[in-house]
């Protein structure tokens, strides 16, 4: 053992009172000790604040740590402060401080006492801080966070992008980037805008073996969530929503529902937050719902589940927020709601932005929806999404507790390669997906892909087929995404070896949470199963009930309505209105055999019914759905509708499809004759009626992608046929 590794293993017990270091925290500090770059990549909780706060105690002057975050700052000086006698030993220089305070700062700084100095980014780049930070001794530069270089990480901010030149002007020092969170294609980013692409570069496993990862279709989730929290109740747990309406509205929700629960986002006064997040780390409360301005400044080892309402907007953040959970070692139960709506509205978002900004993000959502909806460990696919690979399944996510059927793959995956192959490797899984199922798109034309002999090769399966395949020859490293012109499918050598000799490759189907994930619903890490006997005599009845009444089956009750009621057992038609999607109105009309043969099926088996969970709502302060009705009676165009409620269409057709889903009718027709042929209103109803096995939206637009009939169109026939056929 040389000095320095003597000298800080003697450091790491008397400041921080720990024996051995973690991972590879010896190895970065040993690295930066001898002068050289480097580049930290080390999952939430993995120690990385340590790697630049020992040496920063140990080398001649001070060293200059960039953050983005005034919370996660002030956590930090008050933790080094609390490993010395001098409280000057750390400092923070941000937009918070006064005068007075900014003064007391420098002259701890000159002095010689201070060893630590936090800067935000913004900071740096005030011409008074670069000038006073020329002034003495700067050990190295560490930034943090450092994924906010890059446009591809989940948190970008343009001022990080200033950081190097700033740096060069202060004067050379080693410079340390540590993030929890890079992909292959944000890493070389941040080397690259940091003029580090030289540096060593340390990457721990992303690798946490005590989290458990669910995904679940979004039905009824606000019921699902407090249903958990009772469950689990006196446990720490962090819900991320979309939106602060959600947030707030959720946080209300689980308050009547006796749970200590606070809201929490950036449009809070900055009172209320402190005091929110401050109730939370000292359990005077259970659970924060927030939006995700929450959480990257906590630090609370013991947070025991993760819920996302909504599933973020990139696969890195949702990484990060997941990463709060279980960072003690502990249980981390990390549980997701998704439905293909939200993905929608986070693309909706994006319409504004600047073209770049947008292929950036429909990128990033890309990855997430292949998350979501693929059935392959879920483990093994964020890893292989930050560059690691992992041989076996985890065995503890949903996923690989509940796999999915399995197919022969290998004819498949040749004829993804020949594609890949005849378009000379330049471009993405959407392109060669659409050549496959002959979707005539506009950039198909441009290239003149409908030519190619692959062109609609493929297309007795669906894209939906197509895309499964591609992500699991991803994680197979049979192809992979070019960092550059990120998206960009590359065949490897171990791809271009299978095409040479091809051998039998079993794959996974793919979950569709749009018609409710039937097979293997673990619940929440093994509750609330499904009764696979009475799933399948009720199918049985809705087809016959179908039958008889020459409709489609899914109009009688959806899969997630058939689902819910082999989980919940309801016995009465009061019973079968808490069931997802059924109102009164259906219950009425349809429900009467369906609840005799639950009832009999229980009484045969002996079934204990789950006792009734009766979630108290909060008074709905929206007059929406009236209004609605009332206005459609009147013959008001939805447009106009809009206007009045400040509805969005896609919101007040959600609105829409809710009332006629609980069994009330509504008759569009004059809306639809104003905006629409007939033959266009007869071609998509006779879709519904006579091709769609489902009421999916996604799987209506695939099936009429010929036609040129928009989303908005095809969502407004649906309604007037379930209205119609239905209620």
């Amino acid at each position: 053992m040389d000095n320095n590794e003597k000298k800080i293993l003697d450091l790491l017990k008397k400041y921080f009172g720990f024996d051995t270091f973690k991972g590879l925290q010896k190895e970065v500090i040993l690295s930066l000790l001898d002068g050289n770059d480097s580049f930290v990549l080390m999952p939430t909780g993995g120690g990385k604040s340590l790697c630049y706060q020992l040496p920063a105690l140990m080398l001649e002057g001070t060293a200059i740590i960039i953050s983005p975050l005034i919370a996660l700052m002030k956590n930090q000086v008050d933790s080094m402060r609390g490993f010395s006698t001098d409280s000057g030993i750390a400092h923070f220089l941000n937009s918070s401080l006064n005068k007075t305070e900014i003064n007391q700062v420098k002259d701890d700084v000159l002095s010689g006492k201070t060893k630590l100095l936090y800067v935000a980014p913004e900071s740096l780049t005030k011409e008074d801080n670069v000038e006073f930070l020329k002034k003495f001794k700067i050990s190295f530069f560490a930034v943090d966070e450092a994924h906010c270089i890059s446009e591809w990480g989940h948190d970008f901010r343009p001022e990080y992008r200033r950081i190097r030149p700033i740096v060069n002007e202060i004067g050379r020092a080693p410079l340390m980037a540590l993030t929890a969170t890079a992909t292959p294609k944000v890493q070389h980013d941040i080397q690259k805008n940091l003029d580090m692409l030289d540096a060593e570069v340390f990457k721990a496993s992303f690798r946490r073996h005590n989290l458990y990862y669910e995904v679940r279709p979004k039905t009824k989730a606000s019921k699902e969530i407090i249903k958990y929290v009772k469950n689990n109740t006196g446990k720490s747990g962090i819900i991320y929503c979309l939106s602060r309406k959600k947030v707030e509205e959720l946080a209300e929700m689980l308050v009547v529902n006796d749970i200590k629960a606070l809201p929490y986002h950036a449009g809070m006064d900055t009172a209320t937050r402190s005091r929110n997040q401050d109730m939370f780390l000292y359990e005077e409360v259970d659970v924060i719902v927030a939006t995700i301005a929450f959480g990257m400044g906590i630090d609370k080892p013991d947070v025991r589940f993760v819920i996302h309402y909504n599933i973020p907007k990139s696969l890195e953040g949702y990484y990060q927020e997941t990463g709060r959970a279980g960072r003690d070692g502990g249980e981390g139960k990390c549980i997701t709601f998704y439905s293909y709506d939200d993905i929608q509205k986070l693309e909706k978002f994006m319409q504004n932005k600047p073209v770049n900004e947008q292929e950036i993000g429909k990128q990033l959502l890309f990855e997430t929806v292949s998350y979501a909806e693929s059935s392959v460990c879920r483990v093994k696919q964020l890893l292989n999404y930050f560059g690691e690979e992992m041989l076996e399944d985890c065995g503890n996510c949903d996923n690989c507790l509940n796999p999915k059927p399995k197919f022969e793959g290998k004819e498949d995956v040749v004829t993804i390669l020949n594609t890949i192959t005849r378009v000379k490797e330049m471009f993405k899984a959407e392109h060669i997906v659409n050549i496959l199922t002959g979707t005539k798109t506009a950039e198909i034309i441009t290239y003149k892909h409908q030519e190619l002999e692959e062109f609609g090769s493929g297309n007795e399966k669906n894209s939906r087929h197509w895309k499964a395949v591609i992500r699991q020859m991803l994680i197979h490293q049979f192809i992979e995404k070019e960092i550059v012109n990120y998206g960009l499918l590359k065949i490897t050598d171990k791809g271009r070896e299978y095409m040479e000799k091809p051998y039998s490759l079993m794959l996974t189907k793919d979950h569709n949470y749009e018609e409710g994930d039937i097979e293997g619903d673990i619940g929440f890490g093994g509750g609330s199963a499904t009764d696979t006997v009475l799933f399948a005599m009720l199918k049985d009845l809705r087809k016959s009930t179908a039958r008889k009444l020459n409709l489609p089956p899914f109009i009688i009750f959806s899969d997630p309505s058939l689902q819910d009621m082999a989980i919940q057992y309801p016995i009465t038609l009061e019973e079968l209105t808490t069931v997802s999607g059924v109102g009164h109105g259906k219950a009425q009309k349809y429900g009467k055999e369906f609840v005799d043969l639950i009832k009999k099926h229980v009484e045969e088996n002996e079934i204990e019914r789950p006792q009734d969970f009766v979630v108290k709502s909060v008074v709905n302060k929206s007059t929406n759905k009236v209004f609605i009705i009332k206005n459609i009676d009147r013959k008001m165009p939805l447009d106009e509708i809009c206007n009045a409620t400040g509805l969005e269409m896609p919101e007040l057709l959600d609105e829409i499809d809710a009332i006629i889903n609980s069994g009330t009718k509504l008759n569009i027709d004059y809306y639809l004759n104003s905006i629409l042929d007939d033959d266009v209103i007869d071609d998509i109803y006779l879709y519904f009626k006579e091709d769609a096995e489902t009421d999916s939206i996604e799987e209506a637009m695939e099936e009429l992608s010929d036609t040129g009939y928009n989303e908005e169109e095809v969502r407004l026939v649906r309604i007037k046929f379930i209205s119609e056929l239905g209620n």
